[in-house]
C-alpha cells in the first residue's frame, strides 16, 4: 500500500506513514527494523508513491538539461527531500584533513534560492535517506565508518550499523531504506583516507535487519549508488569501478538472491527511482543522469554539468528532479521538472 504526498499536501511523509500504520494496525518501523510478515517484499520508500496504471513517459524528451538553481558549495552529495515544510538536505564534504586525511562534512538545509542553513555540522556524511516514519535522516557517515541517523527535530545522532563481525567498514557511501525499516548501504573505500583497511581489500554492500548487519556482496569494485524498486523486489547497486549497474532479487526477509547486470553507465554514482520504476543513475564522469526503464532500456539522459554525484525527487508533487553537480569548490543544485513523481532520495 502506498500513499502519495501530492494527494495530501498538508501532511509530511512521517504523518502519512503514521496514518497508513493506523489503517493497517501496525507501528512505523525504525531504521534497521525487521521485515513485516508478508509474502512479497515491502516497497520503498514509504509515502512516496500511490499505485497507478500507466504513468506515461517519464521524460519530456530524450536529451534534457537541468539548469543550476544554487551554487557555491564545496562538494555536494546525498540530496534528500523533506516534504513538510518542503526543503532539501544535502551533504557538503570539505577537503580531506587531519592525520587520517578524512573529509569533513556538513549537512545543509536548502530551499533554493534562499541561503543555505546548517542542519548538522560535523556530520561526516555522504548519502542520505529517510526512516520509514519520516522523522530521521539515515546517513552513510564516513567520519566514523558507520551508518547513522539524525533526528529531524533535535539533530540527535544514533547508530544503525557500526561494524561488521567486529571489523570497521571502509567508508559507507550511500544508503536506501525499505518501508519496513530494512537498511541497505554501500561501502567503498573513497573516504577511508589513511585509516587501516579492516575489510581485507574488499568493498561491499550490506543490509541491516533488527540491528544485525549482514553481507550482501563483497565482490563489487567500489559500490556506490543504491536503490530499491517501488515493489521492493529489486535492489540496484552501481559498481563505480566497473561502470556497471547490478540488480539483485530481494526476498521478503530482506535477503538477496540472484545478481544480474541491469545496465552500464560510465562512472555510476548516485541514483533515484520514480514511481513507475524507472531508474535515474548519475554518471559522475559524464555529468549527466541516465534514465532507464524497469527493464533496463535507455529512455534518455539529463545533463547537469560536470562531475554530477547524486539525485532525488522533490517539490510539492515530487516531480522535480534535483541533481548535485559541479566542480570541487563550486558545487551546486540543478533541477528539472519531469512527468512522473519519484523517491525523495
Amino acid at each position: 500500500m502506498f500513499v502519495s504526498v501530492s494527494k495530501f499536501p498538508g501532511l509530511s511523509v512521517g504523518a502519512l506513514a503514521g496514518a497508513v500504520c493506523l489503517l493497517l494496525g501496525t507501528a512505523p518501523a525504525a531504521a534497521g527494523a525487521g521485515p513485516a510478515a508478508v509474502d512479497t517484499p515491502p516497497g520503498a520508500p514509504p509515502g512516496a508513491c500511490v499505485a497507478q496504471g500507466d504513468w506515461g513517459p517519464p521524460l519530456p524528451g530524450t536529451a534534457l538539461s537541468a539548469p543550476r538553481v544554487q551554487g557555491g558549495f564545496h562538494f555536494l552529495e546525498g540530496p534528500v527531500w523533506i516534504a513538510d515544510p518542503g526543503y532539501l538536505l544535502v551533504s557538503d564534504m570539505g577537503p580531506a584533513a587531519g592525520w587520517d586525511q578524512v573529509q569533513p562534512s556538513t549537512i545543509h538545509r536548502l530551499s533554493p534560492p534562499a541561503a543555505a542553513q546548517t542542519f548538522q555540522a560535523n556530520a561526516g556524511s555522504n548519502g542520505l535517506a529517510l526512516t520509514p516514519d519520516g522523522q530521521q535522516v539515515v546517513a552513510a557517515t564516513h567520519d566514523n565508518r558507520s551508518v547513522s541517523t539524525f533526528r529531524l527535530s533535535d539533530r540527535t545522532r544514533g547508530v544503525v550499523a557500526a561494524t561488521y563481525q567486529g571489523r570497521a567498514f571502509n567508508s559507507p557511501n550511500d544508503v536506501t531504506v525499505r518501508s519496513d525499516g530494512v537498511v541497505y548501504f554501500t561501502d567503498p573505500s573513497f573516504q577511508r583516507g589513511r585509516r587501516p583497511d579492516a575489510m581485507g581489500g574488499r568493498t561491499g554492500v550490506f543490509r541491516v535487519v533488527n540491528g544485525q548487519v549482514a553481507l550482501v556482496d563483497d565482490t563489487l569494485r567500489q559500490p556506490n549508488g543504491i536503490a530499491l524498486s517501488p515493489d521492493g523486489r529489486t535492489l540496484y547497486v552501481g559498481a563505480y569501478s566497473e561502470n556497471r549497474i547490478y540488480a539483485y532479487e530481494v526476498r521478503p526477509d530482506g535477503s538477496t538472491g540472484a545478481r544480474t547486470v541491469f545496465a552500464t553507465v560510465p562512472g555510476p554514482d548516485g541514483v533515484t527511482v520514480d514511481c513507475a520504476g524507472n531508474v535515474y543513475w548519475v554518471s559522475n564522469s559524464q555529468g549527466r543522469v541516465y534514465v532507464f526503464s524497469p527493464g533496463g532500456a535507455t529512455l534518455g539522459t539529463i545533463s547537469a554539468g560536470s562531475s554530477a554525484t547524486n539525485a532525488a525527487f522533490g517539490g510539492a508533487d515530487r516531480r522535480t528532479l534535483y541533481v548535485t553537480a559541479g566542480r570541487t569548490g563550486d558545487y551546486g543544485i540543478h533541477s528539472i521538472r519531469l512527468n512522473v513523481p519519484g523517491y525523495p532520495y
